[in-house]
């Protein structure tokens, strides 16, 4: 019954593990781990377009800053954050 349940939902272990404790009253999160890893379904597979792809980053040159403008809210009222990038090391100044 786990393993068809697991098949059929493809839900994480501890959301199975609540979906099943009203049938199975003594099913236990390690021994319903330890079955789907018997019959070899106890990560889930991966499915297509879960994640973006992963690109590099652009390369620039030295000395290429990024930089940007933030409004902050404070109890004194509104201030202003600059944020400048260093693209190359990644150093940040504000």
């Amino acid at each position: 019954m786990i393993v068809a349940f697991r098949r059929h939902t493809l839900l994480p272990l501890d959301d199975c593990l609540y979906a099943l404790q009203p049938s199975i009253p003594h099913l236990t999160r390690s021994a319903l781990h330890r079955c789907l890893q018997r019959h070899g379904i106890s990560r889930l597979p991966d499915v297509e377009g879960d994640k973006p792809k992963r690109r590099q980053f652009k390369r620039y040159p030295i000395g290429f800053f990024h930089i940007d403008i933030a409004e902050v809210q404070t109890a004194e009222g509104k201030l202003y954050l600059f944020v400048a990038i260093d693209r190359t090391s990644k150093f940040a100044v504000t």
